[in-house]
């Protein structure tokens, strides 16, 4: 009878992954489906939960990495990682050391500081959009064409 459980478990677990495609249940699922043929070759309960936790921990491991790179690697960015390598106009000197500095993206004013401690971007130079901290661009000086 406990592999009628591990099935409907993997098919419960199986449709979540349908549902959400977020690569969280797939692998759980996996071990669901270990711990039914389990179950099916007369392993007993103790067994059955042992092969589904080693299944499923073995394929989060090993096989989440790769998939995470392969599966959602088209996701668009929104919001404010789509900044992240754009460039951006500074509108008041970024100074780390004095803590000023604002620049402007997509028609937004943003608070920026630069990468390199010691930097200081004049007002008007345009600026590389290399990470965002809380509330804060972090810039790095685009190097002007001669």
């Amino acid at each position: 009878m406990e592999s009628v459980y591990w099935l409907i478990l993997f098919v419960i677990l199986a449709a979540a992954e349908a549902a959400t495609m977020a690569l969280t249940t797939v692998w759980f699922a996996g071990g669901a489906l270990a711990a039914f043929f389990a179950a099916k070759a007369g392993a007993s309960v103790n067994a059955q939960l042992s092969v589904f936790v080693l299944v499923s921990f073995v394929l989060l491991i090993f096989t989440r990495p790769w998939a995470l790179q392969h599966v959602n690697r088209h996701t668009v960015k929104t919001n404010a990682d789509s900044l992240v390598g754009k460039q951006a106009r500074v509108t008041e000197e970024v100074n780390n050391i004095l803590g000023t500095g604002t620049a402007v993206i997509n028609g937004q004013e943003w608070t920026a500081r630069t990468e390199e401690e010691d930097s200081i971007c004049p007002v008007g130079a345009t600026v590389e959009v290399c990470a965002i901290r809380g509330v804060k661009l972090i810039v790095k000086a685009v190097k002007e064409a001669e």
